[in-house]
Parts: C-alpha cells; structure tokens; sequence
C-alpha cells in the first residue's frame, strides 16, 4: 500500500459514495488508475466497503458494549456464538478484565435486559458480563487512521 492508495482510502472515509472520477480528479490520476487501486484494495481485504447504519433511526434506543468473561478454553467459541447474534454488530476478543467485547442495539432498555439474560448469559462457557449502556453516541463509522 503506497500514498495514492491511502490517499484514496481517506477520500472513501470521507465520503464512502465518492465515485472513481471525483476520487481520481482529486488525487491527480486517471479513474482507471483509480478504479484499479480499489478493486486491489478490496480483492487484498485492505478495505470493506459497507453500509453502516444508525440504529436509532431504525427504533433502536438501547445500544450498549457488552464486556463478556468466558472460561479459558471457550473464549473462542463463545466469541464465535456471539457473533451469530442478529442484534450484536461488532465482536473482538481482547485482553484484560474481560475475554470478549461486543457492540449490541435492541429497541428497548427491557428488550437488552432479556437479551442479556436469554441469549449471551445462556452461551456456554460464559462466566459473567457486564454492560455499559450508551447514553450517547459522539462518533459512529471508521476515521482516518483506523
């Protein structure tokens, strides 16, 4: 990966409908080069292109991380079972007081409750969790650096 190609990746960041010929125009070369560097970037996995959406213009008023403390030895698991949840967005496991991190959005404070109770509590090898409810979310998305 070389500037133009993280000149590109910081255009995208900025405006992911940025086309090829406006991307091109501003980095000085041909929207072929262009459109060639980001068919590397995606083919490489350096780059996913998504669409990221507000949970709270969907209904969703409780969004809260999850910390998740597992038994040693279904960490791995766990985090894999987590991750199929359709409520949970983000997943990493991590060091430190806790094994696994997840990101969740639920319409309701009650509907997190149960879903904390009824589907992660109930994942086997899970010890504990502790959640940390969001009062506010300050930045959604990917920024320069990331």
């Amino acid at each position: 990966m070389d500037e133009l190609d993280s000149n590109i990746i910081s255009m995208l960041q900025q405006d992911g409908r940025a086309s090829n010929a406006g991307i091109a125009r501003q980095a000085g070369v041909s929207e072929g080069t262009v459109r060639r560097r980001l068919k590397r970037l995606v083919d490489e996995e350096y780059i996913h292109v998504i669409a990221m959406l507000d949970p709270g213009k969907l209904g969703f008023r409780s969004e809260a991380l999850i910390g998740v403390t597992v038994e040693p030895d279904k960490i791995d698991r766990a985090a894999d079972d987590i991750s199929r949840l359709d409520e949970v967005t983000w997943v990493a496991v991590t060091t430190g007081a806790f094994d696994i991190f997840a990101w969740a959005a639920l319409p309701t404070a009650e509907d997190l409750g149960i879903f904390l109770r009824t589907k992660v509590g109930t994942i086997v090898g899970v010890r504990r969790t502790e959640t940390f409810v969001n009062l506010t979310v300050k930045k959604r998305g990917f920024g320069s650096g990331a």
